[in-house]
């Protein structure tokens, strides 16, 4: 009795720590990822480097865990252990100061680790450690009773803390504000720790025991096989590859915002909560089904027109290639087959975990097999491959891990049917081989060999299956080819040659991922013909042409692409680029011509726009052109109200500040309705549908300004709404923006990248 005393209430405050650091852990890492999204031209690398960041230093944490686990003496551990928590108070709150925005854009990745490694660090390593080593002052404490459900608890904490995000965290409070709560609970967490060690120091001797020879001989604390070793860091890895590859996919032609970095994280985190928390939920013959499903799917989809025209030819009428090139169906089928991929990784890591005696030695291992599939993903895969490469690659091995499943599947006894029999055989002296014959009859499995014929079609359906996986794959990667390919930290830039029926409409298009960027006519009388966006019927087709049809002009122009909007320029205007990728300066120079053949003064200012602009003095721009969307990622930075003040300190008084926020998911009107209300600007939106899929797309252009009477010219009022402004819609600033509120349906109206 007087030991059950001592633990009294250790167990609940072992899981409430757990569960408190679980959700620190991961509930700031949107809190910090999207604090400093702006600083760094809202990339979907941010989220990535982020995520390598967060990955390392899980690992640092489970590191610490393993050597603190080795000191002798309990309370020697939980004294190290407060003290650290005590110098992470030491650093808070985590907002970073603006002094921490870069000067330009150069060394990105560096300068975003540097910076979470001085603000958040500390705190991050003293949360991540918490976890496995609770777990093992929970075995000491409790030996009778298994860690490994804490494990699951603390997965419950990180979904919880990644699903609150969106729906709950970032409507409601500012960036800023969101730093300062989450201070405050990690304070609430050192209390706790505190608590935790004095309750401890309190339960006399609970230092590991020897050993020893009768344990040993049994076969409860085997030590680790090497093949288990591998298998730790293994499946981890490919697991953390996918995740990353899957979310960079998601955020390239989709908006960089917290909700797609969590809906991929919060499945991978449902596998572990699933795998960790109960074993035999993992039914490994039926999630390998499932996932074999899953990759083949994803691999038809971009091969659907193909087999499309294939069936025509049987006569067969089956309409389903426009359903791939859909946002929903292609985002669910990633998303979907990543948590099954996820599940078969998982899945098989807790089939191989070890006695509670290896449990941080065990951490150890899945965190540095994260790690090293973020540093894959977010360092080696950008200098070795010119495409998100990785991401086809990591689904042909997924696929190929669960078909080998699936194929040489066989039903594992539970735990509590292989543990006594196993060490009554080893008693009995009976060889490894043997006792593995005598446990499969116990336990009942029959496994009949398949006939010749039932063997032969399955390895059939198995290579087809593969070859479909593989092409389609290709398929996707190839896709995005075209005479040129780069990749760097602001995404993958292909320049591809389109051939039309009409030969003066052949021409070359500059991609961002799958979306363009831009498109120009080959033939000599037609390249400095605006297309696309920016043809000379859509808003900054007619704002450049009527602002000062009789005048010079100053335009300056937030994002180049291959520079189309060169081709309004007349003698003596100035067009001033602000690019913050020099791939698409490098590309835009030597396979387009607009900048070489605009009569106008052409500049380009290299990094990220709003800091350039905020840098410079004044330029009294006629014309300001916000063009700066990657794929259709949404710049959030450059839609705020501080934004918006240095874009007017920019532009003339009676200036135009065109705005292009043609976006297939979400709704920017009220958006910059709110902005224009804010600082008293008239606006009006001036909307194009497609003619000719190779002269004009689709673009939705807001105009705003404080000249009346250029609103009033025919041509702009031609072409004029007036959008209602949005009851109750809230002005977006830095420090609170919320994308949920205009998410709408995706609609296909773009420029068709498989033409």
């Amino acid at each position: 009795m007087k030991q059950n005393s001592r633990q009294r209430g250790i167990s609940g405050g072992i899981a409430l720590a757990i569960l408190l650091g679980a959700f620190l852990l991961f509930q700031v890492q949107p809190v910090i990822s999207k604090t400093i999204l702006p600083w760094f031209g809202g990339s979907p690398a941010v989220w990535t480097t982020c995520l390598l960041f967060f990955q390392v230093s899980l690992l640092a944490g489970y590191a610490f865990a393993d050597w603190l686990s080795r000191r002798p003496q309990p309370r020697q551990q939980a004294m190290i252990h407060l003290s650290l928590v005590g110098l992470a108070l030491l650093t808070l709150p985590i907002t970073p100061g603006e002094y921490w925005m870069p000067p330009d854009g150069s060394y990105p990745t560096a300068r975003i680790l540097l910076l979470l490694t001085a603000k958040i660090g500390l705190p991050y390593f003293v949360l991540a450690s918490t976890a496995p080593a609770l777990q093992v002052w929970f075995a000491r404490v409790y030996p009778d009773r298994s860690p490994y459900r804490l494990y699951a608890l603390s997965n419950v904490g990180s979904l919880g803390a990644l699903l609150s995000y969106p729906f709950l965290v970032e409507p409601a409070m500012t960036t800023r504000t969101q730093g300062y709560v989450w201070s405050a609970l990690f304070v609430l967490f050192a209390v706790i720790c505190t608590w935790l060690t004095l309750r401890i120091r309190q339960c006399g001797d609970l230092s590991l025991p020897p050993l020893s020879e009768s344990r040993a001989s049994n076969g409860d604390e085997d030590p680790p096989t090497w093949r288990q070793w591998m298998a730790w860091w293994l499946w981890p890895a490919l697991a953390c590859t996918l995740l990353m590859a899957v979310t960079n996919h998601l955020c390239q032609d989709l908006a960089v915002v917290p909700l797609l970095w969590i809906a991929p994280l919060s499945l991978y985190l449902l596998t572990f909560i699933i795998c960790f928390d109960r074993q035999q939920w993992y039914h490994r013959g039926g999630f390998a089904l499932a996932a074999v499903l899953g990759v083949l799917v994803l691999s038809y989809l971009p091969l659907a027109g193909y087999f499309e025209r294939f069936y025509g030819q049987l006569g067969l009428t089956l309409q389903i290639a426009h359903l791939a090139k859909h946002v929903a169906v292609e985002a669910t089928a990633f998303l979907v087959t990543l948590f099954l991929l996820c599940m078969v990784c998982h899945g098989e890591l807790v089939r191989c975990k070890p006695h509670s005696r290896y449990l941080t030695s065990f951490y150890l291992s899945v965190a540095a097999g994260g790690a090293l599939g973020g540093v894959l993903v977010a360092v080696v895969c950008p200098l070795v491959f010119s495409s998100y490469a990785e991401l086809h690659v990591a689904l042909i091995v997924g696929f190929v891990v669960a078909l080998m499943i699936l194929v040489f599947h066989r039903k594992a006894p539970s735990d509590s049917q292989q543990t006594a029999p196993t060490v009554e055989r080893r008693k009995r002296g009976k060889p490894p081989a043997a006792a593995a014959k005598t446990q499969q009859a116990s336990t009942g499995e029959p496994q009949p060999a398949l006939s010749p014929v039932l063997r032969y079609s399955a390895m059939l359906a198995g290579w087809m299956a593969t070859a479909i996986v593989a092409l389609g794959q290709f398929d996707r990667w190839d896709a995005e080819r075209g005479i040129d390919r780069a990749r760097n930290f602001y995404g993958v830039l292909s320049v591809r040659e389109r051939f039309a029926d009409e030969p003066e409409y052949h021409g070359r298009a500059l991609f961002h991922g799958n979306t363009v960027h831009g498109y120009q006519f080959l033939a000599p009388s037609a390249r400095q013909t605006p297309t696309t966006y920016y043809s000379v019927e859509s808003g900054v087709g007619l704002t450049l042409r009527y602002f000062r049809p009789d005048g010079p002009i100053r335009v300056g122009a937030v994002g180049l692409g291959p520079g189309t909007i060169a081709a309004y320029g007349r003698p003596g205007d100035l067009y001033r680029f602000y690019e913050i990728d020099p791939l698409v300066v490098d590309m835009a120079w030597q396979y387009f011509t607009f900048l070489d053949d605009s009569p106008a003064e052409i500049e380009i200012v290299l990094g990220d726009a709003r800091l350039s602009l905020y840098r410079q003095p004044p330029q009294d721009y006629d014309v300001l052109v916000l063009d700066a969307f990657s794929g259709d990622t949404v710049p959030v930075h450059l839609l705020t109200r501080e934004a918006m003040e240095i874009y007017l300190d920019q532009i003339a008084p009676d200036g135009v500040i065109a705005m292009h926020i043609s976006s297939r998911y979400v709704n920017l009107i009220p958006v910059v309705l709110e902005l224009a209300n804010h600082f008293h600007l008239s606006s009006v939106l001036i909307r194009q549908e497609q003619s000719d899929r190779f002269r004009t797309s689709p673009s939705d252009w807001m105009l705003l300004t404080r000249n009346q009477e250029f609103l009033q010219r025919e041509p702009i009022q031609a072409a004029s709404s007036h959008p209602q402004r949005w009851t109750d819609f809230p002005l977006w600033t830095d420090q609170y923006n919320n994308l949920l509120q205009i998410l709408h349906p995706p609609v296909i109206r773009d420029f068709d990248a498989s033409d």
